[in-house]
């Protein structure tokens, strides 16, 4: 029988999927190995559902931008706390050697002060030394106790012919003369002493100073005035 020419032939649309998209269930092929074939509305149920697969999957695509913002934000987090490390690790550190340099002024001081307290004593030993008393074992002693002071840091200073320092040495003589070029130390009375660069004790000492001599015109002028 033949088809009028205005009448479409019925569009037939072959559903190859094996399972049912609207019960899930498994679809048992056709008896003849033909797929199932669909109308019309079922062809528009399958664009529709198509087109909601679209726009799922666009929906996941964008849903990875808040996944890479989020790893930003981790990311910044990481660097802060890399920061923060870095810097209590700075801050410890010269925490450790601000207490290791206050350790060891401490124990300075402490040796300072024990030989400071013993500059008596060495005072009586270099007399007894310059009077000869010193001598045996009494100057096995003393030298003993001499070489631990200085093993520790204690430091003699003031010698005649030093040239004159009044922030280590003490002046109470002072005299003029035309052999010597400037304040010169040219007695001591007392021998000074420093531990490391603390001065302990100043040098007493005798200063001389620079004066030229007279001329003979001057010293007849100064015998007439007489």
């Amino acid at each position: 029988m033949s088809r009028n020419e205005g009448e479409q032939e019925p569009v037939i649309v072959r559903d190859r999927r094996r399972i049912d998209p609207e019960t899930g269930e498994r679809r048992t092929p056709a008896p003849n190995g033909d797929e199932a074939q669909v109308s019309e509305s079922i062809s528009g149920t399958l664009d529709e559902e198509l087109g909601q697969a679209d726009e799922q999957t666009e929906q996941s695509v964008d849903g990875a931008a808040p996944e890479a913002g989020e790893s930003g934000g981790l990311q910044k987090q990481v660097d802060e706390l890399t920061a923060d490390l870095k810097r209590v690790t700075a801050e410890y550190a010269n925490y450790r050697k601000r207490v290791e340099r206050d350790r060891e002024s401490v124990i300075a001081a402490a040796k300072a002060s024990v030989a400071g307290d013993l500059l008596t004593v060495l005072d009586d030993l270099e007399r007894a030394e310059a009077h000869g008393d010193l001598n045996g074992a009494f100057k096995s002693v003393a030298d003993k106790l001499v070489g631990a002071l200085n093993s520790a840091g204690l430091e003699a200073f003031g010698a005649e012919g030093d040239e004159f320092d009044p922030s280590v040495h003490e002046a109470v003589q002072h005299t003029t003369s035309s052999e010597v070029s400037g304040p010169t130390v040219t007695t001591v009375m007392r021998r000074g002493y420093r531990f490391g660069e603390r001065v302990l004790r100043p040098a007493m000492v005798a200063v001389t100073d620079y004066e030229a001599d007279e001329s003979p015109a001057e010293a007849a002028e100064s015998s007439e005035q007489e």
